[in-house]
């Protein structure tokens, strides 16, 4: 049997909106790890490819952010939520939509990022963004909360039903233009 505490120790979690502390970018990296070196948080942020914009900010690391990080982009606070997983080094990662509010021009980097975490992890992703789980092992497709079809990308295109739908309805919007 295990605790609550164990548990958790195992897991890293990578939420849709992620709450930054008043405090240095460095002590909210290292939230969950607070006996990190400096070195390992400079390591996780290269990972998570925040490094080079913490690097650019007047005091690097020890740069301090607004409540909530507000002086930092989506794409900024993700990556850094991200470098946060990186340095727990968690065996089971948690992602809670957080790609969908990623703004353009980060959407590579989290994308970047998000592949290095996730290496020999096992990863439990909750998305709208199709894109996200397409490459996923397995794909839970709930309706009105109940698991509808399970299956990978290709298995579940085969099945039809409301996967090859969203699918559908996702590539159709994709190609949509604004006429002048």
């Amino acid at each position: 049997e295990y605790t609550l505490l164990h548990l958790m120790s195992h897991i890293a979690m990578v939420f849709q909106n992620v709450y930054l502390f008043e405090d240095t970018i460095e002590n909210n990296i290292k939230f969950g790890v607070p006996s990190a070196t400096r070195e390992e948080v400079i390591e996780a942020a290269k990972k998570a490819m925040c490094h080079d914009f913490i690097d650019a900010l007047p005091n690097g690391y020890d740069t301090l952010i607004g409540e909530g990080g507000a002086t930092l982009s989506g794409g900024q606070k993700q990556r850094i939520s991200i470098a946060r997983a990186m340095l727990k080094d968690a065996p089971i990662v948690i992602f809670d939509e957080a790609t969908a509010n990623i703004d353009p021009e980060n959407e590579d980097k989290l994308k970047a990022a998000i592949e290095e975490l996730t290496k020999n992890k096992t990863i439990i992703m909750i998305a709208h963004r199709l894109s996200t789980i397409r490459n996923a092992d397995q794909i839970l497709v709930l309706n009105n909360g109940k698991i509808e079809q399970r299956g990978n990308h290709e298995g579940l295109m085969k099945q039809g039903g409301l996967y090859k739908t969203l699918i559908s309805m996702k590539n159709k919007a994709t190609i949509w233009k604004i006429a002048n």
